[in-house]
């Protein structure tokens, strides 16, 4: 659910959660009331999920055009595989970004020396909607160390910068827009400032608890908060807390989305749907199973 606010802020969003096999998932984007934030499409959280030994996530082999995926873990491990051949695992502090542009293929599953003894698994995944002329770009992979990450640290603030630019600095994560995606974690009383450098921007809260200076209201885990353009943005944090910030340029086109697929015409959507009910896709090298296209696909 989502509602409309006051001041400054645009709109708050409460995602709803779905469990998929034990797996919670909350999407916060797109919602009813808004669909994109600058580029970005696409925001779900997943756990805290804890499984035993022998068990795990196993998110089969599916397909992407017209976009970039962006996951970021807080807990735990992933394995990802894809149709360009590339095997990466990812942890905590580390950003896997992948371009699906044309058409890609991939899972994530939980790597076997996790399952062996059980483990569990806290995290963040951004869709981010490619631009028009990039659509058809070619599919690409790219997996970054936290030591790759720009940081700022200082006076209770911890900064990740996870794409794009902010406060002077840049993410080597590859981009094709106007963009920013950002973990801060702020200690108890601390203040962070989020410039207007941005047109669009929004924060998620993770955890704890906190406040926006000028604005009425405390702010828990899962809420989106959609900011006005322009607005002046200072968080301060009741409690320890962390948040995601991210936004960006709007792009000037609609965007439709479907399933896995996100693009400027439906057309193309069908046609990608087509390619993957028929087996046309590219196949993922050492991963057999795929997901099924719904059935109420049309």
């Amino acid at each position: 659910m989502s509602y409309l606010s006051n001041a400054d802020i645009e709109q708050i969003i409460l995602p709803p959660s779905r469990d998929l096999g034990g797996f919670s998932v909350r999407r916060a984007l797109p919602a009813a009331m808004r669909q994109m934030v600058g580029p970005f499409i696409f925001l779900d959280s997943f756990g805290p999920v804890r499984f035993g030994p022998g068990e795990g996530i196993d998110t089969r082999p599916h397909p992407h055009i017209g976009l970039s995926t962006l996951t970021y873990l807080l807990e735990g491990e992933l394995l990802h595989r894809d149709s360009e051949s590339y095997v990466q695992s990812i942890s905590p502090g580390e950003v896997n970004l992948m371009v699906a542009g044309s058409g890609i293929v991939h899972s994530e599953r939980t790597p076997e020396h996790i399952r062996t003894y059980g483990g569990k698994l806290t995290g963040l995944q951004n869709w981010i909607a490619l631009p028009k002329v990039s659509e058809e770009a070619a599919p690409l992979f790219q997996h970054l160390g936290s030591d790759e990450l720009p940081t700022v640290n200082g006076e209770g603030i911890n900064m990740k910068l996870l794409a794009g630019t902010l406060h002077g600095r840049r993410s080597p994560a590859t981009i094709f827009s106007d963009l920013f995606s950002a973990e801060i974690q702020l200690q108890a009383g601390a203040r962070y400032r989020i410039d207007d450098e941005h047109i669009e921007r929004a924060i998620f809260v993770v955890s704890g608890t906190i406040e926006l200076v000028g604005q009425d209201g405390v702010y828990g885990p899962d809420r989106l908060i959609v900011f006005k353009p322009g607005a002046e943005i200072v968080v301060t944090a009741n409690e320890r807390a962390r948040f995601l910030a991210f936004g960006g340029e709007p792009l000037p086109e609609k965007r439709f989305i479907r399933w896995n697929f996100v693009a400027t015409d439906q057309e193309r959507i069908r046609h990608a749907a087509d390619l993957w009910r028929e087996g046309r896709f590219p196949g993922v090298p050492g991963d057999d199973e795929f997901i099924p296209l719904p059935e109420n696909f049309n």
